[in-house]
């Protein structure tokens, strides 16, 4: 495929996490049609590049796992949880169709009324052939986070980078909302993160992406362009490596 812009791509295959809450925008909670038809303007920049994308979106714009039911049993609040993700997904898979980008949704819970269930090869197939992939209902199992679904889907079509594209532009020695001089890290390690206990990513997660050192590039999606800066290996956010 011809390439668009005046260098290659650095990234030729990556997997984008994208949280709920920044689908939602100021409201917070539901769709912000306006954020994702953006995001998916992007998208279909670096598919123009020759770039491979895979998806794994949040749910956090509908519900919040257990802390969004009062008491409610954990594999049951995280199984809604998992449903939500589905419903962004096909949000997102319908304005990219309305773009005219091809797209498949995969579903770590069979449903197949709205999606295919999750088979890595036929993920593997789709992406080489051009089209976005979405993963939804996070790994199909309770106890996990979408984080972490990222990174196992990311290791199994073997992306050459995570892009997690979140409400703040880099990872910080401290919250910045509440301190102001927080110093954000150009680079950071693995280990680092773990140590000091940053929220990037949780725990399980970040050992995974670790284990299978696979780079995991921080940025605010306030600045969608920020998704194509990555691939193309611009300096953008933070970088998690070895």
């Amino acid at each position: 495929m011809e390439t668009t812009g005046k260098k290659p791509p650095k990234y030729k295959r990556v997997l984008l996490k994208l949280s709920g809450e920044a689908l939602a925008g100021d409201q917070k909670t539901g769709l912000n049609f306006d954020i994702i038809r953006s995001v998916c303007t992007v998208l279909k920049k670096c598919l123009a590049e020759g770039v491979q994308i895979g998806i794994v979106v949040g749910g956090g714009n509908f519900w919040r796992g257990a802390r969004a039911g009062e008491n409610m049993e954990r594999s049951r609040a995280d199984h809604i949880g998992m449903l939500a993700t589905v419903m962004n997904c096909l949000a997102i898979a319908d304005v990219l169709e309305q773009m005219d980008v091809p797209v498949r949704v995969q579903t770590g819970i069979e449903m197949r009324a709205v999606a295919e269930p999750y088979i890595r090869l036929k993920a593997d197939k789709h992406l080489n052939n051009g089209r976005v992939v979405i993963f939804g209902a996070g790994t199909g199992n309770p106890y996990f986070s979408t984080d972490t679904a990222a990174v196992l889907r990311a290791a199994e079509i073997k992306a050459e980078a995570i892009l997690l594209a979140k409400n703040i532009d880099g990872v910080y020695n401290a919250d910045p909302k509440e301190f102001p001089d927080a110093v954000k890290y150009d680079e950071i390690t693995y280990d680092e993160i773990l140590a000091k206990h940053l929220a990037v990513m949780d725990s399980t997660a970040t050992s995974l992406s670790m284990d299978n050192k696979i780079p995991v590039i921080v940025f605010a999606l306030k600045d969608p362009e920020n998704i194509y800066r990555a691939v193309m290996g611009e300096k953008v956010g933070t970088i998690v490596k070895e």
